[in-house]
């Protein structure tokens, strides 16, 4: 007998406003573009995909794909869906000399 294992999706465990701040903020530490916009697509599809695409005026399947961790959205794009999102991002001194 076999055990059929489900795939694992960050975004249906992304259900607190606090989960989704630690969940950006431990993503933002790796310095690392896709997965920085993937964690945003994460996010967005626990918010509801069709109304951040609303909220940032982006088509659904153009916020999918700018999101996908391949994409390569503008910044503009990603300030849009920040803002839809309704998070921000925050600027501080580096640690790293």
């Amino acid at each position: 007998m076999t055990e059929q294992l489900k795939d694992f999706d960050i975004a249906e465990h992304l259900t607190s406003e606090e989960e989704i701040q630690l969940y950006l903020n431990e993503i933002l530490q790796e310095d690392n573009v896709e997965l920085i916009l993937s964690a945003l697509g994460d996010i967005a599809r626990a918010r509801n995909m069709s109304q951040i695409a609303r909220d940032a005026g982006i088509s659904r399947e153009g916020l999918y794909k700018a999101l996908s961790g391949s994409g390569n959205p503008t910044f503009a794009t990603v300030m849009k869906v920040m803002k839809a999102l309704n998070l921000k991002f925050q600027v501080q001194q580096s640690s790293f000399a």
